[in-house]
């Protein structure tokens, strides 16, 4: 439940932040008594963070935000939203935005939720029109939230990812249980991929463990660039590997009209580990591009 505010904007308020924001933020996010949000995608805006057009503009001593956001995670659930808002429509790209934090009870934001192949809504779209926050709450300087979101990027792919593996090793023995009490414990082929992924679930572990190390001292390192890449492959990986140990009774759902098993869940919802949070295609280019230094994909157009 708390996972956006654990993983992401407490690490972020902790670097960034100021002492107030700390002292107002961080222990309702430990406790729990307040749950996040990310307002970064939009419709024209998703792995091309910087093409972003929601925007703030200053009134007195509060932000008035308007725009669009989609594919925010337990919006309809959260008690504040950290948005990504243009700031500066002069200024380049990357500059002129702001990184601000947005209480969502309030007149001028609607929520709708986007119902996924699992039945569930976790995503949803948000709607800002006049919503109004605090000038207090902007993390960073003004105009410098782009260093501030890569910031809790680099969060998401170091201690988020460690909270990750735990939660794909439960799924994995999951799977065992279900194969030895299907009888196949003992089928070869089955052994092997059950064992193949507990060693990739293995690797994502000290791969975490040595990116949070090389965050403390400072560095970006090759470790967390392909950390995503990896371990939504992996999990994509887990989901089809718990339809093969079901067999045919993958095919069968839990009751009626939509109730999928724990099993089906998973294969149905890491469908989309590898577009959120950067695609898997966007990952490979910032990896060969800034890491390995190879050429920048050609422009269309």
């Amino acid at each position: 439940m708390g996972l956006v505010g654990e993983g992401l904007i407490g690490p972020t308020i902790l670097h960034f932040g100021t002492d107030a924001q700390r002292a107002r933020f961080l222990p309702k996010i430990a406790s729990g008594d307040e749950l996040w949000c990310q307002g970064y995608s939009e419709p024209n805006a998703g792995s091309d963070l910087a093409n972003l057009s929601t925007r703030a503009e200053r009134d007195g001593d509060e932000w008035v935000i308007t725009g669009q956001k989609v594919w925010t995670s337990l919006a309809h659930w959260a008690d504040w939203c950290f948005v990504l808002a243009r700031t500066d429509r002069d200024a380049p790209r990357h500059r002129g935005i702001s990184y601000l934090l947005v209480p969502m009870d309030q007149p001028g934001i609607e929520i709708r939720p986007i119902e996924q192949i699992t039945g569930t809504s976790e995503f949803n779209e948000v709607f800002f029109d006049g919503a109004r926050t605090s000038a207090e709450h902007v993390v960073g300087a003004v105009n410098d939230g782009w260093k501030v979101a890569m910031g809790t990027l680099a969060f998401e792919r170091g201690a988020l990812t460690l909270g990750q593996q735990l939660n794909f090793a439960n799924e994995w023995r999951e799977l065992v249980a279900v194969a030895r009490a299907a009888g196949r414990g003992t089928e070869p082929v089955l052994r092997q991929r059950l064992a193949q992924a507990w060693i990739e679930l293995e690797i994502m572990r000290y791969t975490a463990l040595r990116g949070l190390s090389a965050m403390a001292r400072g560095e970006v390192t090759r470790v967390t660039s392909i950390s995503k890449l990896a371990w939504a492959t992996l999990h994509r990986g887990l989901g089809e590997l718990a339809m093969d140990v079901l067999g045919p009774w993958s095919q069968i759902g839990g009751g009626l009209p939509y109730d999928l098993t724990l099993a089906q869940r998973l294969f149905l919802y890491t469908r989309a580990d590898t577009i959120y949070g950067g695609s898997n295609e966007i990952q490979r280019n910032v990896i060969g591009e800034r890491v390995l230094g190879l050429p920048p994909e050609p422009k269309v157009g």
